[in-house]
């Protein structure tokens, strides 16, 4: 069953109010996540709680239980406040510090020769989310995953060349 401190492997596919694919792990391997150490949207992971291998379901999540409701607008930064090898487009994530030392994730939304604009809204904020899932596996996490606040893998080992500094 899933609860706190389990490692979930799941398919899935998310879905907007209108139908529309938004991400899918159609094609690719299952999404593993450690419960209950935010590691995905929370209404997501409330949907999840008490479910066994094997369950399908339909979970239905509001953009407050999701990537939040959006707050303030995209701002125009000039293109030289970015480093010159920075590989900047649309869709691309900078992590930014304000003027009080506070780091924050800026999402690009437009970019021109001079302007890029910037949006510190996740993508999917103010968005409702629909995921169609598929239990896949369910194991206790390793030491190494609770200590690290993540899955290492199905099998709890690291993959994909993912790896760790001193922490």
């Amino acid at each position: 069953m899933i609860a706190r401190d389990k490692v979930v492997w799941m398919s899935f596919t998310l879905r907007d109010d209108d139908g529309l694919v938004l991400d899918s792990s159609e094609g690719r391997e299952p999404l593993a996540y450690l419960h209950g150490h935010h590691n995905i949207v929370p209404g997501l992971e409330k949907a999840l709680e008490g479910q066994a291998v094997g369950a399908s379901l339909i979970a239905k999540v509001a953009a407050e239980e999701g990537f939040g409701p959006r707050d303030g607008d995209p701002v125009e930064v000039p293109r030289e406040a970015f480093p010159p090898d920075a590989d900047i487009h649309v869709g691309a994530a900078f992590h930014a510090q304000d003027d009080n030392g506070e780091v924050g994730v800026l999402w690009v939304v437009d970019v021109s020769d001079n302007i890029v604009v910037v949006d510190r809204n996740h993508p999917l904020a103010g968005v409702n989310l629909n995921f169609d899932v598929e239990i896949l596996g369910v194991r206790d996490a390793t030491a190494d995953e609770l200590r690290h606040g993540h899955p290492h893998g199905i099998d709890g080992t690291e993959t994909h060349g993912h790896s760790h500094g001193h922490e």
